[in-house]
């Protein structure tokens, strides 16, 4: 189990609070000042042209050199004499016409074939490697955020706005302008607010609450559009869209299934749960889910699977898988490969795993060092980041499938709770227990940017009009 717990603010904070998602200091970024060393195991050659006097003849040397020169032009050989005296330089000189010796011979090209040398000439020049900055371009202040590993209060939209939910207070900050607004702020007995998701539309946005309800607002007028009660017994920590289907996971081990445009809203729910669900997350597909528990299960759900008839309510899973031996809270659907799911556990467990869904099969387990609190996929590259706890509390951005590190990333000085990615992909926030928000650019920019067309919406919002 990874406890979590609500940080308590001092006397001294209560009296001089600090105003949310404002700049904070931080310490400039400084190259290290090392140079590149030689390859100690590569071969040192020397001057080859300089002579080795221990491999010379030096008898025959001074016979060359003093060796009377005749006049070839007006001397008449004949051919036998000329033949005797060629077959006797061969036995006693054995050809040697040379003076001087060289310790080495030129370095021979080493695994070179004829057929890479071909190709060498049609091979593309080799990718320049990406330069990762290892400091925040930006830090937020973040008082009041809940230090607890099974909530979810960090989500970015698609409309480049960053919802972030600071104990009983929902926060918008654009990204582009950089200015902060406050969405809403529940009552003590509702809150403190437990999690938050934006809608596909990035126009709505879901808050669950400790008192179990959830709430859905209109961000464009700050207007509340409906309340779901009676869905959870406790607190709700997760959230995960599929189209008008909003997914709620709660500490009752309850998974459910809501049509937020119909007034019976509550459509499926899946029970394998015995502990809080603390991960959700749907596949890029929308046919499978994800879900992840305080009980170390990693739970897939197939949409094939689901039951038709509301009435009949539970469904079963299709997957159950029981390997890690900590809290499965990062979960992470791979944008290449839709059947490629990463999941990370707590600080029991330490461990990125990953799965075919499809067969429930585990392709790899690496064991990271420290509790895994996050999971982002590059979009645009085969890389996976991570957020992690103590000791480093670093994000760690790794090659897959090889799983070598590329970076590591300091700087929060508590463990690393939750991530979002920004729409292009690029920029990542991170917020921790250390109450800011950092924004880290590592992914870098996209290849070549893709006029995406404006998505068109049913507006699955349209019939709240009515519904208060």
């Amino acid at each position: 189990m990874d406890a979590g717990s609500r940080s308590i603010p001092s006397e001294k904070s209560r009296a001089a609070p600090r105003p949310a998602l404002q700049e904070a200091g931080s310490r400039p970024y400084m190259p290290p000042l090392s140079s590149g060393s030689r390859n100690p195991s590569a071969k040192c050659y020397g001057d080859r042209f300089i002579p080795d006097r221990s491999a010379m003849d030096m008898d025959m040397a001074h016979y060359l050199l003093t060796e009377p020169k005749k006049d070839k032009e007006n001397e008449v050989v004949s051919p036998s004499k000329e033949a005797y005296r060629r077959l006797l330089a061969e036995k006693l000189l054995n050809n040697r016409t040379r003076i001087l010796a060289f310790r080495n011979k030129p370095p021979e090209p080493q695994n070179i074939s004829a057929a890479d040398v071909a190709s060498s000439h049609h091979a593309k020049p080799a990718k320049q490697r990406r330069h990762i900055p290892q400091s925040a371009e930006r830090t937020l202040d973040a008082p009041e955020l809940v230090d607890d590993y099974y909530l979810n209060l960090l989500d970015w939209g698609s409309n480049n706005v960053l919802s972030i939910a600071l104990g009983d207070t929902v926060y918008l900050w654009d990204a582009s302008s950089g200015s902060t607004s406050e969405l809403v702020t529940v009552d003590e007995e509702s809150g403190p607010i437990t999690s938050v998701s934006w809608a596909p539309d990035s126009r709505h946005i879901a808050v669950g609450l400790n008192s179990s309800d959830v709430q859905l607002w209109d961000t464009s007028s700050n207007r509340l559009l409906r309340t779901l009660r009676g869905v959870h017994e406790a607190r709700v920590g997760s959230l995960a869209w599929n189209n008008s289907i909003l997914t709620t996971g709660g500490m009752d081990g309850k998974i459910v299934n809501n049509d937020v445009r119909i007034r019976n809203h509550v459509v499926q729910t899946y029970e394998g749960h015995s502990q809080e669900v603390c991960g959700l997350k749907w596949s890029g597909s929308g046919q499978q889910l994800a879900s992840g528990g305080n009980d170390n299960l990693l739970h897939i759900w197939d949409v094939s699977m689901a039951s038709s008839m509301p009435s009949a309510g539970q469904n079963q899973w299709l997957h159950r898988l029981d390997d890690h031996t900590a809290a499965v809270k990062a979960l992470a659907w791979c944008p290449f490969q839709s059947n490629l799911l990463a999941t990370g556990g707590g600080g029991s467990d330490r461990c990125i795993k990953f799965w075919n869904t499809h067969t429930g099969a585990c392709l790899n387990s690496v064991d990271t060092g420290s509790q895994v609190c996050t999971l982002l996929w590059n979009k645009n590259e085969r890389e996976l980041l991570s957020s992690h706890g103590f000791t480093q509390n670093q994000l760690t951005l790794w090659k897959y499938p090889s799983m070598v590190k590329m970076a590591e990333l300091t700087g929060h000085t508590s463990r690393v709770l939750f991530m979002a990615q920004s729409p292009d992909g690029c920029t990542v926030a991170s917020a921790a227990a250390d109450e800011t928000v950092r924004f880290w650019n590592v992914f870098g920019a996209p290849e070549a940017p893709k006029s995406a067309a404006k998505a068109s919406h049913t507006g699955m919002f349209n019939s709240f009009n009515h519904i208060r």
